[in-house]
């Protein structure tokens, strides 16, 4: 995976060819469903006046997403009979996706009829799943080593800005219109993502890929784990992040606890930092053109644990609005370029025959410290105090960099068939 640094001229071709376009509207596609049943259905619940209880038990209508690896080998073995193994596969998990949360705006929030809002909220999550998986691999194939941390990074902006366009803009939406029309709505965004998989073209299938879907199953994990120091492959992926996860996780409260009032953490923490993330991914994806994957992870690594420490700062310093501005843009530009190299390393790590198998696995693996290992934040925070808290979690951030030199070249070892 070692890469040629590649001139100003070839890095812009490379900005703004037709690969990176597709790759920005698919992770729009990608991020759009994700919170129509997270926090705008528990928006609708609420307003349905459902208890507490119940809408906490609707966090598991987000299952699909860690376990999408179960049956991501399906998407590897068989080839639908139109549009070809990736496209078709796409056109097939988009058209579903918007038929399920067309269903899911024709249900209603109360009391009786909860189960069937949760099963249209499970279909919803299971065919958004199923599309991250298949959008996922068809970046990885279509994109040369070179391009990956800048294509990833345009994903992941695309992504967010759904995600974006879901949330905020829905339950705008919402309150002007209801719950239901705004669901009928990106019903029909989702529709109108299918004309970027129409407009994409197929890729060329590999050669060795799986014939039966034994193979399609076994090979995937076969090829990973046969690998040199696979296992430290996987503990750096979940310590690679860890820290800045972690911080993540408690900005909110912590925001809150200072002094802050919710129209600032509104406007500087949400607003100005999401352009922040933005612009901090493709600043990232630009510099991995130019310095290469395993440089670029290096930099950015040190830079999401430096930055960690701006909260240790923030907790000594009168609330100011100009202070916290510049937290959180050195933050959300940091964790922006991180994500960048670290979601194009990933991919990366697959083998083409499989991509969809192997990338749905690591992608799973990452979902373990924001999920799991982010629960005790709370508890660590309120022991230890923020500016403890915030420390620990920059230290946290060393063990994954003190890893990064022998996982590099594990890797470029390992490096899977072109």
């Amino acid at each position: 995976m070692t890469q040629p640094r590649l001139s100003w001229r070839e890095t812009l071709a490379a900005l703004f060819s037709s690969r990176m376009l597709i790759a920005l509207l698919m992770g729009f596609s990608s991020g759009l469903p994700l919170l129509l049943t997270g926090s705008v259905l528990q928006a609708w619940l609420s307003d349905g006046g459902v208890d507490l209880t119940h809408i906490g038990l609707f966090a598991l209508v987000g299952l699909p997403y860690t376990l999408k690896f179960l049956w991501s080998p399906l998407f590897d073995r068989y080839t639908p009979a139109w549009l070809g193994r990736r496209r078709g596969w796409l056109a097939l998990t988009q058209f579903s996706l918007a038929a399920a949360v067309l269903l899911l705006s024709t249900t209603q929030p109360t009391a009786n009829h909860l189960w069937l809002v949760m099963l249209a909220g499970l279909l919803v999550s299971f065919f958004s799943a199923s599309q991250d998986i298949v959008v996922d691999a068809y970046r990885r194939e279509s994109l040369g080593d070179s391009e990956l941390g800048l294509g990833s990074a345009l994903y992941v902006n695309g992504y967010r800005v759904g995600m974006l366009l879901a949330g905020g803009g829905g339950l705008i939406i919402a309150d002007l219109l209801s719950f239901e029309v705004m669901y009928r709505i990106m019903a029909a965004c989702m529709m109108a993502c299918v004309l970027v998989t129409l407009l994409a073209p197929e890729l060329p299938p590999p050669e060795g890929r799986p014939r039966t879907l034994r193979e399609a199953v076994v090979l995937p994990f076969r090829d990973y784990f046969s690998r040199q120091g696979a296992w430290l492959i996987l503990a750096f992926i979940l310590l690679y992040k860890l820290g800045d996860t972690m911080a993540s996780a408690m900005t909110t409260p912590f925001y809150l606890d200072l002094g802050y009032t919710k129209t600032e953490i509104g406007t500087v923490v949400k607003l100005f930092g999401f352009w922040a993330t933005i612009a901090g991914g493709t600043l990232g994806g630009i510099w991995i053109l130019r310095v290469g994957m395993h440089r670029a992870l290096w930099v950015f690594g040190f830079g999401q644990m430096v930055s960690t420490l701006g909260f240790v700062l923030l907790a000594y310093w009168p609330p100011s609005a100009a202070a916290l501005g510049a937290v959180v843009a050195v933050e959300n530009l940091t964790a922006g370029m991180g994500t960048a190299a670290f979601v194009g390393f990933m991919a990366s790590l697959t083998d083409r025959r499989f991509t969809a198998t192997q990338y749905a696995l690591l992608s799973s693996l990452l979902g373990v410290p924001r999920v799991l290992l982010s629960a005790p934040t709370g508890w660590f925070a309120q022991g230890l105090g923020w500016p403890v808290f915030f420390l620990l979690c920059a230290l946290i951030a060393i063990p994954g960099l003190l890893l990064l030199r022998r996982v590099t070249r594990l890797a470029d070892a390992a490096q899977p068939p072109k």
